[in-house]
């Protein structure tokens, strides 16, 4: 290998040292350097009119190799000075070339610029590393946030969108709400016939589960299962009155609303009668043969009745879900002997798939909500409440979003302003318009 195919290593932070032991510099390069730096200061008042020299006289610290540019540029702009020897006459160049050649004895800009350099490793490389490291984790903390902050809107709009849905409103007005909901409250009776309808379904089950009872408790009294639901699956879904006394009412007087509406707008249109603060009205005697108050209304639509109607329904629905545990269990299954007793899997199946269907059409939030709209006066409020609850959620989880985006934007407008003097930077366009 030749000599001159040999690598030199030289570590950074060893570089003055080595060239000081080399002999390449001196080690009295600074006294030097400040005679260096005094001539730059006298030759940079008289300068002419280009626009690099500007610009390199504009750094704030001139080294030898933009000392060497500048009289590259002089080599054009004093071109005209220049003599049949080669030699130029303008003093801006003499001085240049002056500070040039300064530089160059005994290695002062080496020496210089190693100390430059190492002082870049040592302090400024690692500064503009931390400044970088700071900047990056200030972003991705924002854009994390951000991204959280999206995540939660998304999920509070979805919340809110379900809920509006629940309750079948469309409008984000408080009053035009409170329209809406009572409105809806001509869809129950509907509601309910549908729910009679699926309760005679029910008449194999009641069958089942009386003889079962009646054959494992010789005391038991079928006449005191489930009485609501058979009466339901005998009569239909009638009023309270006519299922207290086994007649029907001469009158019925239905309980009025006890919504209190605070804006002028007649809900007549709705076939619903709307009154502030009036009671539902004591259960009158039945001399009369008037049904008023809770016994005007239907039997699934009175809160009482409505909540041991659900009992029962429970009540059936365990016996059942037990029986099928009994009849996957060979021990058990040959304890019951009485024909009518018998049942297949499949049998007893279908009649748990009877009763969930008739509990989830009572139970739907849906209905329960409008249920408790016609029967609770102050229920449409809480509705209310819970919805401009909501509302807030989803307005404070975009303010939030967008405070943190403004604080990844100041941040930025902040860094760069330090670049320029201290000058304002508003960024525009682009990511600023999101």
């Amino acid at each position: 290998m030749l000599e001159q195919d040999i690598p030199i290593d030289i570590h950074t932070n060893k570089l003055y040292e080595w060239l000081l032991s080399r002999r390449h510099c001196s080690a009295d390069w600074q006294k030097k350097a400040m005679i260096i730096r005094e001539k730059i200061n006298n030759a940079i008042q008289d300068m002419p009119n280009h626009a690099e020299i500007t610009k390199l006289l504009s750094g704030t610290y001139i080294n030898k190799f933009h000392c060497d540019r500048i009289v590259e540029l002089l080599r054009e702009t004093e071109a005209d000075t220049k003599n049949m020897f080669g030699r130029y006459g303008s003093q801006r160049m003499k001085d240049w070339l002056e500070i040039i050649s300064l530089y160059e004895q005994d290695g002062v800009y080496l020496s210089e610029a190693a100390n430059q350099l190492i002082k870049n490793v040592k302090y400024e490389v690692p500064n503009f590393k931390k400044q970088i490291a700071k900047c990056n984790s200030l972003k991705e903390e924002c854009d994390k946030k951000e991204l959280d902050y999206n995540k939660h809107e998304n999920t509070a709009r979805h919340d809110l969108e379900s809920f509006m849905k629940q309750l079948g409103v469309k409008s984000n007005n408080t009053r035009k709400m409170k329209k809406e909901l009572i409105n809806r409250l001509s869809q129950l009776p509907e509601v309910y016939d549908k729910i009679t309808k699926e309760v005679k379904n029910l008449k194999k089950v009641i069958e089942y589960h009386s003889a079962l009872l009646g054959h494992t408790n010789p005391n038991f009294d079928k006449n005191s299962s489930v009485p609501i639901i058979k009466y339901i699956i005998e009569t239909g879904n009638t009023t309270t009155y006519q299922y207290l006394y086994g007649e029907k009412p001469k009158q019925i007087i239905e309980p009025k609303l006890l919504i209190e509406i605070d804006y002028g707008v007649s809900l007549e249109e709705s076939g619903i009668e709307v009154e502030c603060d009036i009671g539902g009205g004591d259960d009158k005697n039945t001399d009369s043969g008037v049904a008023e108050g809770k016994h005007a209304l239907t039997l699934l639509d009175n809160p009482e009745t409505r909540t041991e109607f659900i009992n029962e329904l429970l009540e059936l629905e365990s016996f059942v879900k037990m029986r099928l545990l009994e009849m996957q269990s060979e021990s058990i299954s040959m304890l019951v002997s009485n024909n009518q007793l018998q049942e297949t899997t499949e049998n007893v199946a279908s009649m748990l798939d009877s009763i969930i269907v008739i509990k989830q059409l009572i139970t739907d939030p849906s209905t329960t909500d409008l249920h408790n709209i016609k029967h609770s006066p102050r229920y449409v409020d809480k509705i209310l409440l819970k919805l401009e609850n909501k509302y807030n959620v989803v307005e404070k989880t975009i303010a939030s979003r967008e405070a943190v985006h403004e604080r990844g934007l100041q941040a930025i407008e902040k860094d760069i302003s330090k670049k320029y003097k201290g000058r304002p930077v508003n960024l525009m366009g682009g990511v600023a318009t999101l």
